[in-house]
């Protein structure tokens, strides 16, 4: 095989997954801990396809297909609580947003 080697793509998903997982643990903002999130289910299909191609099979291609179907559903159930939260409450920020309370 010629070309970028298979590790190349493996250590560029887990950094892209690293940075994911450290921006929903810091961030504060649900928009931007959506973005990460999303950051976090590229870098998964990446591995996916870096390692379908290695392997020589469509498995990984087939998995990238559901993941990002997942995505989008995550995002669109997500954007909507966030508008329902935002029309009830006023504000966005999660430090502020305690639902357990009236």
């Amino acid at each position: 095989m010629l070309g970028v080697p298979t590790e190349y793509f493996l250590v560029l998903s887990g950094i892209l997954f690293t940075i994911g997982v450290i921006g929903v643990l810091i961030k504060r903002n649900p928009i931007v801990i959506f973005m990460c999130i999303e950051l976090m289910l590229n870098a998964v299909n990446l591995t996916f396809i870096a390692l379908g191609r290695h392997f020589v099979h469509v498995n990984g291609q087939m998995y990238v297909i559901f993941v990002m179907a997942v995505a989008a559903a995550e995002v669109a159930i997500g954007l909507g609580i966030i508008v329902a939260l935002f029309r009830s409450k006023e504000t966005i920020n999660i430090d502020e947003v305690n639902l357990m309370k009236y």
